[in-house]
């Protein structure tokens, strides 16, 4: 893999969160990275939370079989006294999961434990637990399908098929920072190879890959290797959630990387969304994904107001108009969440503890937009003349509609009438806040959250002390209603797609040979070893290409006919050298330096297509597209995402004009030419 940009600490210490990294599962071979995750002993606020994930998990779905036989016999039964049982029977299960239900959306909705350990205050983010997965035996289906397919001995193997099963483990367990996240890559990435060399087109493996949902703990299992990807990729979403969260955004570099953080989340659930169809556990439904979607823009708009206060380098008119647009744009696109919350395929789906806290941040953003509002007209002096048609411009276009009153530029001159229409837009923060802290009060979950309420407190009082301020006694005109701030941002959020190239990774079973010829969705006829020995006249064929060498073409009655090569043959060892990796000028000096004893070479002739004929066979092997289109469904293209060595690189052998021939073209060729 490339440089970790953050560097995990030693094995055995703690990250900045208290999270143990594991050391080392193993020293793996052939260059490969080094599995780390997070210790699942380690005690800290997180691994304890994910570990009563798990175990409610565990719990619901035992409950949900035991739910489904006892559902089962209430169907086949037609004895009375048994179905009044069972039927008692189902009310305790379901009693049973209705509270698990509620325990896993009260353990959801703990945000405390993932947002920043600084003495700030900020508003807390909306973090993702991680989606758990069961443990996974794949070495009795991998082993058979490299008997089976490869005509390879499985068991010569194993060190490959523990690496990948190390690699999915340490995944489950990711740390917190972008080595957790470069784990989860790497394994993306290795999902690739795994079905491309294991999969073929119209056979599963036989494997369940179960995974649970995030929020509502519901078990899901498919034989589809696009459901581990899909999870995998909701994963990384989540974990970015996380890293997102835990920022300290009163800082310019925390607040940059919340921002960052959250775009890359929006990024992976817009990619799943637009990429996996058809999944089976409701959190990556597409109603569910566009939810999260739009929560994390909101987030990134929440992140670049935050990033708006910190720049302010005084409190001017324009500065605090701009401050003010950006809060009523946050607030539009909370709004946007709430709706989506609110919708029918989610409502009953989302913690009621999201949706209110969605609710309350929208009018605690809309209370804050009227504020500053008011302090860009009550506690900035009137403009110079020279800087009096830059605030007219700015302020025409401050309100979504014309406020009551003089017109804009007799209000900015005229000290009274900015007073009265501050005082307009304090009245509205105040009813703003007011709301939110009742709609605060209502969600026993917030209500725990000392947090929020502090800073929900502390912008009404504020509101609060700014209206007494500017408030007169011998005020009896009637406050006149300030029109909503017409919302802007100077930074609109952008959705990060994930990009697997930055994690190099290589195929941990590249020993079966390059993927342009030995993967799933060709077939090859069983290898045949033949004895080569050099004529008078040379050998009488023709090489071509590289990764494997393929034999283009053969001599009438030359001693590579006479042995039974054939045009089209992949050359896949010589003399017991495995040579399916090999370049053609390795080949090449291989079979120069033959004695007169001969030498045997191993080749193996491709299978034409299902429905292809054999006539067809010759533009199969000689073409570059030796290998299958890629599989037209959207769970498993990966044209946009291929990792480090993508089909690019691996069909390069069709493209190249490199030619050998052993004898001028399918004629002899004798020992002097050969010696060059």
């Amino acid at each position: 893999m490339i440089a970790e940009e953050e560097s995990p600490p030693a094995a055995g210490e703690a990250d900045e969160d208290g999270e143990v990294v594991f050391p080392p599962l193993r020293q793996p071979s052939r260059g490969s990275s080094i599995h780390k995750g997070c210790d699942p002993l380690a005690q800290t606020q997180r691994s304890k939370l994910q570990h009563r994930r798990a175990r409610i998990n565990q719990q619901i779905n035992k409950e949900m079989r035991m739910r489904a036989g006892a559902e089962n016999l209430f169907r086949a039964t037609s004895n009375h006294k048994v179905k009044e049982t069972v039927a008692l029977e189902l009310s305790y299960v379901n009693s049973n999961l209705q509270l698990l239900k509620e325990e896993l959306e009260e353990l959801n909705s703990c945000m405390g434990a993932y947002q920043n350990d600084s003495d700030s205050i900020s508003v807390p983010m909306i973090p993702l637990g991680l989606k758990e997965t069961k443990e996974l035996d794949l070495a009795g289906p991998l082993q058979e399908m490299i008997r089976d397919h490869y005509g390879e001995d499985g068991a010569l193997y194993e060190a490959e098929i523990k690496e990948f099963v190390e690699l999915r483990q340490a995944m489950r367990t990711p740390s917190r920072n972008e080595a957790g996240l470069e784990l989860l890559r790497e394994y993306y990435s290795q999902l690739y190879f795994l079905d491309n060399r294991f999969f073929p087109p119209n056979k599963n493996l036989g494997v369940f890959f179960h995974w649970y949902d995030s929020l509502t703990g519901v078990p899901s299992h498919q034989r589809a290797l696009a459901f581990e990807k899909g999870s995998v990729l909701f994963n990384i979403g989540a974990l970015h959630t996380q890293i997102g969260a835990r920022q300290d955004r009163t800082t310019l570099q925390g607040v940059d990387c919340a921002i960052d953080a959250f775009q890359k989340a929006a990024g992976a659930f817009n990619y799943l969304k637009e990429n996996f169809s058809n999944a089976p556990s409701l959190d990556m439904s597409a109603p569910s994904l566009n939810m999260l979607v739009r929560l994390m823009i909101a987030q990134v708009q929440e992140c670049v107001f935050e990033k708006a206060l910190l720049l302010r380098a005084q409190s001017d008119f324009l500065t605090c108009l701009q401050l003010a647009q950006e809060a009523a744009r946050v607030d539009e696109v909370y709004s946007l969440v709430y709706q989506t919350t609110t919708q029918p395929h989610v409502k009953d789906y989302v913690p009621f503890s999201w949706t209110t806290m969605v609710h309350v941040k929208a009018e605690h953003f809309k209370a804050l937009s009227h504020y500053y509002a008011a302090i860009a007209l009550c506690d900035c002096p009137p403009a110079s003349d020279v800087d009096l048609p830059d605030h007219e411009k700015a302020f025409l276009q401050f309100h979504v509609s014309e406020p009551e009153g003089p017109a804009p530029c007799q209000l900015l001159q005229d000290p009274e009438e900015r007073r009265k229409l501050g005082k307009a837009h304090l009245k509205k923060a105040i009813m703003r806040h007011e709301e939110a802290l009742r709609l605060h009060s209502l969600c026993k979950i917030l209500r725990k959250m000392d947090i929020l309420q502090e800073v929900l407190c502390f912008a009404h009082k504020r509101s609060l002390s700014k209206y007494a301020e500017i408030d007169h006694e011998e005020d009896f005109f009637e406050t006149v209603d300030a029109p909503d701030v017409h919302p802007k941002t100077h930074q609109r959020p952008e959705i990060k797609s994930p990009n697997f190239s930055k994690v190099k990774v290589m195929d941990i079973f590249h020993r079966l040979g390059p993927l342009s010829v030995f993967s799933a969705k060709n077939k090859w006829h069983p290898p045949r070893t033949v004895r080569l020995v050099r004529g008078e006249n040379g050998f009488g064929f023709t090489l071509r290409g590289d990764s494997p060498v393929l034999i283009a073409g053969v001599v009438a009655e030359s001693c590579a006919a006479e042995a039974g090569l054939k045009e089209g043959d992949y050359i896949v060892s010589v003399g017991g050298k495995d040579c399916k990796w090999a370049r053609h000028a390795e080949v090449v000096q291989l079979l120069k330096v033959i004695g007169e004893e001969g030498v045997d070479i191993t080749v193996i002739t491709l299978q034409p297509p299902d429905g292809q004929s054999t006539a067809d066979k010759k533009s199969l092997a000689m073409s570059s597209g030796a290998s299958s289109p890629l599989k037209s469904n959207k769970e498993n293209r990966r044209k946009s995402l291929l990792p480090g060595k993508g089909a690019s690189t691996l069909l390069a052998w069709g493209r190249k004009s490199k030619r050998s021939t052993f004898g001028r073209p399918f004629a002899a060729v004798g020992d002097n030419e050969q010696a060059r």
